[in-house]
């Protein structure tokens, strides 16, 4: 498993992983929400509508994975949305997918 994952799967056991379309678009709309990580395999409907939101809502949002590995990562079934609520671990996890991508 990668560094991100591994990463995702720390902040989950922290309590600061939202997943799942529902409960991401809510942490957007409360503000809380400091990083969406969409899947790269979620459909160009989701894709938009959380681009849209995150754009809206001024919140960074980065296109990861796959949402099996998302959901590996975070212990749960596949998840095409996630969201982190904390400032240091969005921060973290939103470098090292940076470094991934040059």
């Amino acid at each position: 498993m990668d560094k991100v994952l591994s990463f995702l799967g720390i902040a989950m056991n922290a309590g600061k992983v939202s997943s799942g379309g529902f409960n991401t678009e809510k942490l957007i709309k409360s503000h809380k929400a400091q990083l969406v990580i969409v899947s790269g395999d979620a459909s160009e409907n989701t894709k938009k509508l959380f681009f849209n939101k995150c754009n809206f809502y001024k919140v960074p949002i980065k296109v990861y994975s796959s949402a099996d590995n998302l959901g590996k990562a975070i212990g749960k079934s596949p998840r095409s949305s996630l969201a982190i609520s904390d400032k240091n671990f969005a921060l973290n996890i939103k470098k090292m997918i940076e470094k991934e991508e040059v």
